[in-house]
């Protein structure tokens, strides 16, 4: 189709595809979020360590957004339909293979794989709308879109709940693969194929440099958790990964079709905006990772349970997303964005008052709340970023938005995965002293940890639980601490380096007519 004015005939039931497939990429990680404590249980599960965990969360990340911007245009030269299907048949395999892990090892490598497959849905899916839509619908068929992730968002939780309550532990991620092998059928049946006349090169340097940069970032902060950031395999793992990102920038400032255009940095709107939106998921995954541990653990509910108080935060995106939009042109990004992050600090702060007996409600609300507030976070930095580029960019700046999304949350599941670790340990009682070794050293790695010890200890396990609950809600508070700095940082961003609100009569920006959308909460 090379009109881009007239709509494709069967756009309506393409976009209905597409959706199908996006929806099972959000979906996967939603549902993983209670599964987690699941899987590190040794009798239901593999038995896997809180580091292993954040592994488990973040190489499906760190491989997304490192081939986030080569998969589109792997995309643009060879086909979005082809590339589209590929990504779909790798992320299904590598959910089965997942499924059937036998160690955690195995189920990190195979999250891997995973996020090289969500990497090529995401832009194709983008592009393919832009191809079948006329440019004047084009906006309605992104909203639907982006609607989709609210909705995986929220039943992301409750359907993983439900599938744990009576299946095992291996059957969140089978649930993928039926779904993935319906929207292969369907792509084929419905899809056209298209294709950009002029792709940009691809960055194969560019692309391996800022993974390994990444990755050996992510080991050292986890790491640091485990062992103490004295040690000297965390901080030179982690300065090691910090002069492989600066080699990565300086390289990508130096070349003509760079992974990343890092020039556009030089914009101070566009990367307030981009640097917001980093903020705020650090802050909101990092919250999420000790939020389920602390529900299924501290506070005993299962996943079903723990699932559904997952439920508002998604509920208050989805309600206040489609206003924030008219919030925006009425009052300018700089204001709205300003409260949305007042209220996600707000909701995170309530996190240092949770304690084990805090009633239930209280979490809900400060989910919901958080959900509020990022759904006028991502709108208007959104807005703020079109405008801030040129027509030609628009597309750029969308997928730079996307990939620091993605790395603001492998970092936040990270480096506050690692605060609760470490403090954790340091605050955890003498219960655990009287064990074994390897029992003792089970305990002192994470509250799961300590909860299988437990169950084997008879009558001490008492006393351990009681400690180790102690000890992970000190040690969430160090965490919350965290969490609500990043989002009053950005909060201070927003303010100072936001565009307040357009005059009546000035013209909207040239890069509005776009495609663009942004995964919010994904």
């Amino acid at each position: 189709m090379d009109n881009p004015q007239a709509g494709h005939p069967r756009r309506w039931a393409i976009l209905g595809v597409l959706v199908i497939s996006l929806i099972v990429v959000v979906l996967d990680n939603t549902v993983l979020n209670v599964a987690l404590s699941t899987i590190s249980d040794p009798e239901r599960g593999l038995g896997a360590t809180q580091s292993e965990l954040e592994w488990a969360i973040n190489s499906y990340t760190l491989v997304f957004a490192g081939l986030l911007f080569t998969a589109g245009i792997l995309a643009d030269r060879l086909g979005r339909r082809i590339t589209l299907i590929a990504g779909l048949v790798v992320f299904g395999v590598a959910s089965l293979i997942s499924a059937y892990a036998d160690t955690p090892s195995q189920l990190i490598a195979a999250r891997a794989v995973m996020g090289l497959g969500a990497a090529a849905v995401m832009p194709a899916t983008l592009s393919i709308i832009a191809n079948v839509f006329d440019p004047r619908e084009r906006a309605r068929a992104i909203g639907v879109w982006a609607g989709a992730v609210g909705l995986a968002v929220a039943v992301g939780p409750v359907i993983g709940g439900l599938l744990l309550e009576n299946f095992w532990w291996g059957s969140v991620f089978l649930i993928n693969v039926p779904i993935v092998i319906a929207g292969v059928v369907l792509v084929l049946v419905l899809v056209p194929e298209s294709r950009d006349p002029k792709p940009n090169r691809i960055d194969v340097l560019g692309v391996l440099l800022s993974i390994i940069g990444l990755t050996l970032l992510t080991y050292g902060v986890i790491k640091g958790g485990e062992d103490g950031f004295g040690e000297t395999a965390a901080w030179s793992t982690i300065a090691t990964g910090v002069l492989v990102l600066a080699g990565f920038v300086l390289y990508q400032s130096r070349i003509e079709f760079p992974s990343l255009d890092v020039r556009l940095f030089k914009n101070r709107q566009f990367s307030a905006s981009v640097g917001i939106v980093g903020l705020v998921f650090f802050a909101a995954m990092g919250a999420m990772f000790f939020g389920a541990f602390y529900l299924q653990l501290v506070r005993g509910y299962g996943p079903l349970a723990s699932g559904a108080l997952f439920v508002p935060f998604a509920v208050g995106q989805m309600i206040f997303a489609p206003l924030s939009a008219n919030m925006v042109k009425r009052f300018g990004p700089k204001a709205v964005s300003t409260v949305g992050l007042l209220l996600v600090a707000a909701a995170l702060s309530t996190w240092l008052l949770i304690g084990a007996e805090t009633p239930i409600w209280v979490v809900a609300v400060a989910f919901f709340v958080q959900g509020v507030g990022m759904a006028n976070v991502m709108p208007p930095a959104t807005e703020a970023i079109m405008a801030a580029l040129p027509r030609e960019k628009a597309g750029v700046g969308s997928a730079v938005s996307n990939t620091i999304r993605q790395l603001g949350g492998a970092l936040g599941v990270a480096v506050l995965g690692a605060v609760v670790s470490s403090a954790y340990r340091g605050h955890l009682g003498e219960a655990a002293s009287a064990l074994p070794p390897a029992a003792e050293e089970a305990a002192r790695e994470s509250v799961a940890g300590a909860y299988a010890v437990a169950a084997q200890a008879g009558p001490a396990g008492a006393e351990l639980i009681s400690q180790a609950n102690a000890a992970f809600i000190t040690a969430m508070h160090y965490a919350a601490v965290g969490t609500t700095v990043f989002a009053l940082l950005g909060t201070l961003v927003a303010a100072i380096w936001l565009p307040g609100r357009r005059r009546t009569g000035t013209p909207a920006p040239a890069a509005a007519d776009q495609p663009d959308a942004e995964l919010v909460g994904a």
